[in-house]
């Protein structure tokens, strides 16, 4: 199973699927790290992404899941996944990936994304990021004014 934790930058997705991942004894991969260079930079310089600079990101995130499920492994994967279509294209298999969604108010997450230090996405992207965000209908919904434990305790309760 995969397991595809989004949201907007700042929701804990790493946070909290590091955890969920090490909670599960499973392998954890960010979403982050499939991105090509140009696209950091654009986002490290306060330049929000469009379509044509995500299509890229989003084949090598598919190219990922698909090696997984076809080595038949377990994953914790962490992806923005703001767009329905963006969706489609990494949710192969709806029997074997399963989409939680950390909802958050844009208040609480930017405060968090205040709180970063090191990290290419500034906070100035955030509005954009809840303005291009198209909420999911099927997947695991959970509040992250929550505690981290208790995020990754109902994650699991839910699956």
């Amino acid at each position: 199973m995969i397991i595809l934790v989004m949201g907007v930058s700042g929701s804990g997705k790493t946070t909290v699927g590091e955890k969920l991942a090490e909670s599960l004894g499973w392998e954890f991969r960010d979403a982050d790290d499939f991105h090509p260079q140009k696209n950091i930079e654009k986002m490290h310089n306060g330049i929000a992404l469009d379509d044509a600079d995500r299509l890229p990101w989003l084949h090598n995130i598919q190219d990922a899941i698909k090696q997984c499920l076809s080595e038949n492994k377990d994953l914790v994967l962490t992806c923005s996944a703001l767009k329905e279509n963006y969706r489609q294209m990494i949710l192969l298999d709806k029997e074997s990936v399963k989409l939680v969604y950390l909802k958050g108010d844009f208040e609480l997450i930017q405060e968090r994304l205040k709180e970063r230090s090191n990290h290419f996405m500034s906070e100035q992207l955030l509005k954009s990021q809840f303005d291009i965000l198209e909420e999911p209908c099927d997947a695991i919904k959970v509040d992250i004014s929550q505690p981290l434990e208790a995020i990754v305790q109902e994650i699991i309760d839910k699956l």
